[in-house]
């Protein structure tokens, strides 16, 4: 079921946008304008999808606000958290949106969201024509690997409490907005085994 509801591009958010791409290769007007035309705005409820296991990946999506994240469900029915997102950050199904190929991956807003989309044949067109697109977004898809690459060496080199410390520094204030279950998830811990490492950081900072 599509949760979503597509509406119209506001100027505040467009200028959202194009400051995240400034903080690299800042964009000239007529590429500004091509950021106008080709981003869509998308608002979402709390607990709909962006994309569902099976769908194809359609759209690269900016987060204006809100809060989501990237999941796989295993044979048994257990779900696995891959990535969370908050704003002025982005998530995708990078593998199903460019081969345009079924995802395996759910993405689902924890909070109710707002995002920037922008579909997979758009970008391929800004990519082609306006190279500084192509570098902005070479650095997104570089930064995006080596949090996936250091969080594989930490799940195979690291504890449970360094693993949550990391967490922490990664997301500042994520534990804030997110229920405890899904972080553990994420760690690859229990629930409970969560709370023991968060009571002992506690204790130690007291000592």
């Amino acid at each position: 079921m599509d949760n979503t509801t597509p509406s119209a591009y506001t100027e505040p958010i467009t200028g959202q946008l194009i400051r995240f791409f400034n903080q690299f290769f800042p964009l000239n007007d007529k590429e500004q304008e091509e950021i106008i035309r080709l981003f869509s705005k998308r608002a979402i409820r709390r607990k709909g999808y962006l994309l569902q296991e099976g769908d194809i990946c359609r759209h690269y999506f900016f987060i204006v606000s809100g809060c989501f994240k990237m999941f796989a469900v295993d044979p048994a029915g257990k779900e696995h958290n891959l990535q969370f997102s908050v704003e002025n950050d982005w998530i995708s199904d990078l593998q199903s949106f460019y081969e345009q190929k079924p995802s395996r991956l759910y993405i689902e807003a924890l909070e109710p969201s707002v995002v920037l989309q922008i579909q997979h044949d758009d970008l391929l067109y800004l990519f082609i024509n306006y190279h500084k697109f192509d570098r902005n977004f070479r650095i997104i898809t570089e930064q995006k690997y080596m949090d996936f690459q250091n969080r594989i060496l930490q799940n195979i080199s690291s504890t449970a409490e360094e693993r949550y410390v990391s967490f922490v520094k990664q997301y500042p204030g994520l534990f804030n907005r997110v229920p405890n279950t899904q972080i553990a998830s994420y760690l690859g811990i229990t629930p409970e085994f969560l709370s023991k490492i968060r009571k002992k950081i506690v204790a130690d900072h007291e000592l």
